[in-house]
């Protein structure tokens, strides 16, 4: 076994601490930070990340402009740094003239924060020397728009980290951001695309793999029982669901994990299969939680070669990797002894019609009045989409269904509590109370009144199922009075 070390991220310099997360991912150099064993060169060598799928498209093309959604991103300066669709060099002077005009409105001190016409909604966001910029054709709201936007500003303080963004600009306005990021268009692309079609980003909430409650009670054992001084996070996936998560007390005292942070940590890791290559340890910044530190992150599949279970363990120390490792080798040796990767393997997301309401055809249930709120991952549940929603095409279709009621719902001149809607294909219901949020999905002539009977027996369904759909009660360890925030 080998070990390839690099200095802390006391977060000195960009070329010390920005640069080294996207330099190991895109150039497959780990000298900088990383640390792994059986001589991976990086967790993404093996599938470089190349510069977009859509980087050579034809800008002045209708097809470019036939996209449902662009999303841009340039310094204060008007460098480019990253576009969904296109080459940046391409895109230099449009982007030119979006930062023009967010300067010259900013020169009457005024903000912009957002354009409409007749077929598109163009939001611009500002965070720090960023400027983001959304073109949507779609009839999602202002703020779900500006909340992608987010997204794609925090997948990039992930590898950079807030800190090193703003120190880079004050040192020099017009740096070239792409210098740090280059290669790291897969990463964005990937969080793009789970956008437009993850549901967990619309409810900002997390998604649990059903399983017996005793089965999560024994994983979430086995997780706690494998500690070590400043491991703070100790998070076990399945199918890109949640399994379990243990956190450590002191932590989550101060602050919880944010579902964004989760799934900003998952696009990152599904950028590539070169991840399921061996033991992984590399530094990973949690926005939401703190956006200007590391945490220093262990990464290994427990299942090869189908590597479908994956266990994550996020330290603040970065010379942990020996002792994290040892707590890797002990979680897997007790789900070994219960054989617990056999009914991990097993476990299935359920299909509606288990739920045994007729005419129901999808949901989305968030629930808000769980155990320990204000430490807990919030989550929701969801079936399987099924026929007739089994298609790309008619999974877009209800989604954009769910992100219109969504964003009336949530309208910030006009919040609504239901919404009953007769679409040309089906009948649609969205409700919000303060134990819950549920969006509902029946066939076409599906009354009112049927459709709130309907739901009142979904709610019964959930709420029997619901120690198999949530994790109600997250476990907790201590390991050191140094863990902390910071």
């Amino acid at each position: 076994m080998e070990r390839e070390t690099g200095k802390p991220s006391e977060d000195n310099g960009h070329e010390d601490s920005g640069e080294f997360v996207v330099a190991m991912l895109a150039r497959g150099n780990l000298e900088e930070q990383g640390v792994c064993t059986k001589r991976i060169s990086s967790p993404l060598s093996e599938t470089p990340l190349e510069a977009s799928s859509h980087w050579d498209e034809d800008v002045t093309a209708e097809s470019w402009r036939q996209h449902r959604k662009h999303v841009f991103v340039l310094s204060e300066a008007g460098k480019p740094i990253y576009s969904r669709y296109g080459s940046e060099e391409a895109l230099s002077s449009t982007m030119g003239v979006m930062m023009a005009l967010v300067s010259f409105i900013q020169s009457g001190d005024n903000i912009i924060r957002s354009v409409y016409s007749d077929e598109h909604t163009v939001v611009f966001m500002q965070q720090g020397p960023l400027v983001l910029v959304s073109v949507s054709s779609t009839r999602q709201s202002e703020q779900q728009l500006r909340n992608e936007l987010l997204y794609v500003y925090n997948q990039i303080v992930s590898m950079l980290t807030q800190a090193s963004i703003t120190r880079i600009f004050e040192h020099k306005k017009n740096y070239d951001l792409r210098r740090l990021l280059a290669g790291s268009e897969k990463i964005l692309d990937g969080l793009l695309n789970l956008v437009d079609f993850d549901p967990s980003f619309l409810l900002s909430a997390v998604h649990c793999l059903p399983i017996a409650s005793s089965f999560r009670d024994s994983l979430s054992q086995i997780l706690q029982k494998a500690i070590t001084p400043n491991l703070v996070f100790s998070i076990l996936i399945a199918k890109n669901q949640l399994l379990t998560i243990a956190q450590e007390k002191m932590v989550i005292e101060d602050a919880k994990l944010d579902p964004s942070d989760l799934h900003l940590l998952l696009n990152l890791i599904g950028a590539s299969s070169a991840f399921q290559a061996g033991e992984i340890w590399t530094p990973i910044c949690l926005p939401s939680f703190n956006p200007d530190c590391y945490f220093y992150t262990y990464i290994s599949y427990l299942d090869p070669p189908a590597c479908t279970v994956c266990l994550l363990l996020l330290s603040t120390d970065n010379e942990a990797f020996y002792a994290v490792a040892e707590c890797k080798r002990k979680i897997e040796e007790a789900m070994q002894a219960q054989n617990a990767l056999t009914s991990i393997a097993k476990a299935q997301s359920y299909s509606v019609s288990q739920v045994g309401v007729s005419d129901l055809r999808h949901f989305m249930y968030k629930p808000f009045d769980v155990p320990d709120n204000h430490h807990q991952l919030t989550q929701f549940t969801s079936p399987e989409m099924e026929a007739p929603y089994d298609s790309e095409e008619e999974k877009m279709r209800l989604l954009d269904l769910y992100r219109d009621m969504h964003g009336r719902i949530h309208s910030a001149s006009r919040p609504l509590k239901l919404i009953y809607r007769v679409a040309a294909r089906e009948t649609l219901l969205a409700w919000v109370t303060t134990k819950f949020e549920l969006y509902t999905c029946f066939s076409p002539l599906v009354t009112k009144s049927c459709a709130i009977n309907a739901i009142t027996k979904l709610l019964r369904w959930v709420k029997k199922e619901e120690d198999r759909l949530f994790i109600r009660y997250p476990p907790k360890y201590s390991t050191t009075p140094n863990a902390s925030k910071s």
